[in-house]
């Protein structure tokens, strides 16, 4: 029935004894009833009759599940609760049997264990609550439940959040779940792509691409396969859900995913070759070629010219494709470019301000680095290039939650880091003063080194310096100052006198963030600082001066000049602020906010119509009235007067416009059309389309644990019929939220299904899914490798769970696996709640998800593990050899076999041989198996906002429909909402109606 364990064995036998006890009373509750008939007239010898024994501890637990005792009282103490071995988390991955890979916590997710340390077969609902949140820091969490308090919800509210969800998750299963003709479509072309992979791979084990073929190393073609994982496989596809595929070719030579392997390259040949586009992508975490089925001519040309450059070697970076390039977003937009000639490692030669020696991590020979600020760059982007030597020497810089690990060799050279920061600033005057504060005393130091200091602090003293030698030294700046200034000026001054032996680092930068975030809040220096963000609309930077002369409280005529004068000094674009300063110049009367805010506002619009049509965005008919806008556009402000003494300037309509402007009105927001997005990733111009190119897949060349994670997930999907459904919809919903890409900064739909899992698993309650992982059966002795390596370890990983699929739907059918009757809708009610708010839930059992402390793990008791303990803290930076001597093709027609090893060290691997790949941690879900894998390392700072915000929102709205207010959609699409022409029509009232200020 259940998974077999090892005989039960003697009183307090650890984890052996607790499992075995475990499954035989789960094998005795499921065969209560198949075996009622026979026990009725005949019973073993000496053994009661069933009816008449005294039920046991599982069955007592059953009997008082619909009880609700109180919390409080079950809570148990965390020391007293498991043996100390089951506190613990395995880091083993490779050993063979399920006792070093502690069980469960919650029944079979962890049972409350009894007097004599028994397990029991339902958990009380405190001890899922004890598991959930409350056990991992739950001290902390009630302040960052962004003000959710927990209030007495009626079920009624209830009711009507779990009808509407119910609802909507009927409505796009109807419309998202895949038809078996598409499936059909989607196994037809596997098997045409399988065929050509074999007829590759056999050709090359026999060596016919090389001089003097070996028919006898011929492999059999029917060991290639191409196997199905992911979302197609697990169960949870919707329609057009890409194919994934696996390569396995265990009797290759030279494995697939090897370093170095030529089968990816010739894989991808023969694909062109076969009409198919095919795309290798070299630089993701793992290899794959990216295939459509009927490629449109002008890609399929593209991916063929793309191939023949790398063949002749002229564009060996063509083929990076989806690479995993993050953008730094800790720098400016201005200047960035010159950073790297300013930078790196260099000739070991005469000291010169900003360069020092470094005795890098696994290096004997220390290298010699040069960090200097170019004469263009801001001081954000000096800091992130800083940042990036930092990493790059093998250090890292101090935070609270790394202090304690500070070893003698980081802080040398953290030290140096920060030494030759300073001195490498563009600015003398600033360097020298800087250099002789008492808390920096970089002036005469006798090494390249700054004692026990932080990078981030002497960056932010660096800033606010600057800063403050700005504003004194601004003279039209004298009249906007107020009294309340000098208090918050002399804060900052007392900082920087404080001497180096009085600075303990952490807490001396928590004083000076907030001492530097006083002094940017004074309006003056509000005003000083005032520039336009890249993305930021004419629109918003009028609203921010706005804000600012409201703050200043000025109205007299000096100020006015002063506050347009920073006003067009700070307009990003060079072209817009020369315009803007020459019809200043033309129409001087014109200087006020109000006129130089519509001037700009026209400007940019113009502008941005025009390249619209350059990119003949617009349909043909509308692009004669669109030109005579622009020219509209282009004239000089007409004078209205709102009131006496208080002009208002506009751009005037024509009459004869009228019409036309009716038409301009209902056009899309060219702000929103490509060309016009600046910011945003440049297409690819290899990106395959997203529909009308036939079946799309990825082959992927290291699969072996991508397919153990596919088979854990179906085996999920069997537990439940409710598991199905709300994952489906949870997907939809991330995709109609534009939540659900990893390639751009937020979260993969893989990610997605580790969040509902933990959810069924860890926080229902009861729980709807048990623990596969905690219940992973005894392995057999005398397995071969092949089996263990299918079975029990994988890659140096364990992958041990309950995969005995037929077994479960069977138990799942005869409802053995939970007691839980929650409906979809309620279940996905909860699901929200717990990741929209971190304060405790409506049920009152259990909290929210910490964010920003906790890590999702599905194999582990209760779910939840600390980024503390996962060494999951900061930003970290790690580097992989990348190119290997076979990416340099021998000839078009020849890779050769011999050239297939990777390079002895990454020492051996310069400049584009080693890929740097940035781990962040903002979002944190482990890897069932690969357990030093963050799931959500690709969520970026402005993707982590976007997922909590999606989070928080859909929970307002459900919490209003409970009221009966259901004015929002939950599942509007974001495109849809960008469409939306209110900008635009809010931007041309602004610029042709007289408005009262």
């Amino acid at each position: 029935m259940f998974p077999n364990q090892r005989e039960r064995g003697v009183e307090g036998d650890g984890a052996s004894g607790l499992e075995g006890h475990l499954r035989n009373m789960i094998l005795t509750n499921a065969n209560a009833n198949a075996n009622t008939n026979a026990n009725q007239s005949t019973n073993p010898a000496g053994t009661p009759s069933t009816s008449r024994r005294r039920p046991n501890q599982a069955q007592r637990r059953q009997m008082q599940f619909t009880v609700s005792p109180e919390p409080r009282q079950q809570l148990p103490a965390r020391n007293a609760q498991w043996p100390p071995q089951q506190q613990q988390q395995s880091r083993s991955t490779s050993g063979p049997r399920p006792s070093d890979f502690p069980r469960s916590r919650n029944s079979w997710n962890g049972p409350p264990q009894a007097s004599a340390n028994r397990p029991q077969y339902q958990s009380s609902s405190a001890m899922r609550q004890y598991n959930a949140a409350p056990s991992r820091g739950a001290h902390h969490q009630s302040s960052g439940s962004f003000h959710y308090q927990h209030r007495s919800i009626r079920p009624e509210e209830i009711a009507s959040q779990a009808r509407l969800l119910d609802m909507l998750c009927h409505q796009v299963l109807s419309h998202s779940e895949i038809d078996r003709s598409e499936i059909a479509e989607k196994e037809a072309f596997r098997q045409r792509i399988e065929h050509i992979c074999r007829e590759v791979i056999s050709q090359f084990e026999a060596g016919q691409f090389e001089e003097q073929p070996d028919i006898n190393n011929r492999i059999p073609p029917f060991s290639v396969e191409l196997k199905c994982f992911g979302s197609l496989s697990s169960g949870f596809a919707t329609k057009a859900s890409d194919l994934d595929l696996g390569l396995v070719s265990p009797l290759s030579k030279i494995p697939p995913d090897a370093p170095g392997s030529p089968i990816p390259r010739l894989i991808e040949k023969a694909f062109l070759q076969a009409g198919l586009g095919a795309r290798l992508l070299s630089r993701t975490r793992v290899p794959i070629i990216k295939i459509c089925e009927l490629p449109p001519e002008d890609l399929f040309k593209g991916l063929l010219e793309a191939r023949e450059k790398w063949e002749r070697g002229l564009d060996k970076e063509t083929q990076s494709g989806a690479a995993e390039i993050e953008p730094d977003n800790d720098g400016s937009v201005r200047g960035e470019d010159e950073d790297h000639e300013q930078s790196g490692v260099t000739e070991t030669g005469s000291d010169s301000l900003g360069e020092f020696e470094i005795l890098c991590k696994d290096s004997t020979e220390p290298q010699r680095f040069r960090l200097q600020q170019g004469p263009k760059n801001s001081l954000d982007s000096y800091y992130s290039l800083a940042k990036r030597i930092l990493r790059r020497a093998g250090g890292y810089d101090i935070t609270a939650s790394n202090c304690k690990d500070f070893t003698a060799a980081d802080w040398d050279i953290l030290n140096r880091v920060c030494y030759a920061f300073v001195q490498g600033l563009a600015d003398d005057s600033l360097r020298d003063h800087v250099a002789r504060l008492p808390s920096i005393a970089a002036a005469n130091a006798r090494s390249n080194s700054l004692d026990h200091r932080s990078l981030f602090g002497v960056f932010m003293q660096v800033e606010g310096e600057n800063i403050l030698r700005q504003w004194k030294s601004w003279r039209e700046g004298l009249p906007l100052r107020q009294p309340e200034d000098d208090k918050v000026i002399r804060q900052w001054e007392s900082l920087q006198l404080r001497s180096l032996l009085d600075i303990e680092p952490v807490t001396y930068n928590r004083e000076l963030q907030l001492a530097l975030e006083k002094l940017k809040k004074i309006p003056s220096v509000q005003l000083l600082l005032f520039e336009q963000d890249q993305q930021e609309t004419p629109s918003q930077y009028y609203t921010r001066i706005k804000s600012i002369v409201n703050s200043l409280g000025i109205s007299a005529p000096a100020p006015q000049s002063t506050i347009t004068s920073r006003y067009v000094a700070g307009v990003f674009r060079e072209e817009i602020r020369d315009q803007l300063s020459g019809y200043l110049e033309q129409f001087p009367e014109q200087a006020t906010i109000q006129a130089v805010g519509c001037r700009h506002k026209s400007i940019h619009l113009a502008n941005e119509f025009e390249r619209a049509i350059e990119n003949k965005l617009y349909d043909a008919a509308v692009v004669p009235a669109i030109k005579r806008y622009i020219e509209i556009l282009r004239q000089p402000l007409e004078k209205r007067m709102m009131a006496p003494g208080k002009p208002y300037y506009v751009v005037s309509i024509p009459v004869e416009f009228s019409s036309d402007f009716g038409k301009i009105k209902a056009l899309t927001d060219p702000h929103t059309m490509a060309p016009n997005q600046s910011g945003q990733r440049q297409r690819d111009p290899l990106e395959f389309p997203k529909s009308d190119v036939g079946v799309q897949c990825d082959i992927n060349f290291s699969a072996h644990l991508a397919l153990q994670n596919t088979l854990l997930l179906r085996c999920y999907s069997h537990t439940d019929p409710r598991v199905r459904p709300m994952i489906l919809f949870v997907k939809h919903w991330a995709k109609m939220r534009g939540i659900n890409s990893g390639y751009r900064g937020t979260l993969s739909s893989y990610g997605y299904v580790l969040m509902v899992l933990h959810y069924l698993v860890n926080v229902a309650q009861p729980f709807v899914c048990p623990n596969l992982q905690q219940l992973a059966p005894a392995p057999p002795n005398n397995l071969t490798p092949a089996e263990i390596q299918s079975t029990i370890s994988c890659r140096g990983y364990n992958i041990q769970f309950w995969r005995n699929e037929e077994e479960i739907i069977r138990l799942a059918s005869q409802n053995q696996l939970n007691r839980n009757t929650e409906s979809v809708g309620h279940l996905l009610r909860g699901f929200f709640e717990y990741f929209a708010q971190t304060g405790m839930m409506g049920n009152g059992l259990s909290r929210g998800f910490d964010w920003g402390r906790n890590v999702i793990s599905l194999r582990t008791h209760g779910g939840i593990l600390t980024k503390q303990e996962k060494g999951w803290t900061g930003a970290k930076t790690v580097y992989e050899v990348q190119k290997t001597d076979a990416d340099k093709p021998q000839t078009p027609d020849t890779p050769s076999r011999q050239n297939t090893q990777p390079p002895a060290s990454p020492q051996t691997a310069k400049n584009g041989e080693v890929k740097e790949i940035r781990l962040r941690f903002l979002f944190a879900i482990e890897d069932p198996f690969e357990i030093d894998h963050n799931v959500a390392r690709t969520v970026t700072h402005n993707g982590i906002v976007s997922i909590r915000n999606e989070f928080r929102r859909a929970w307002r709205i459900l919490r209003a429909a409970g009221n009966g207010d259901t004015q929002e959609n939950l599942l509007q699409d974001v495109e849809d909402e960008k469409e939306a022409p209110v900008a635009l029509l809010q931007l041309l009232a602004d610029i042709h109606e007289a408005t009262p200020v």
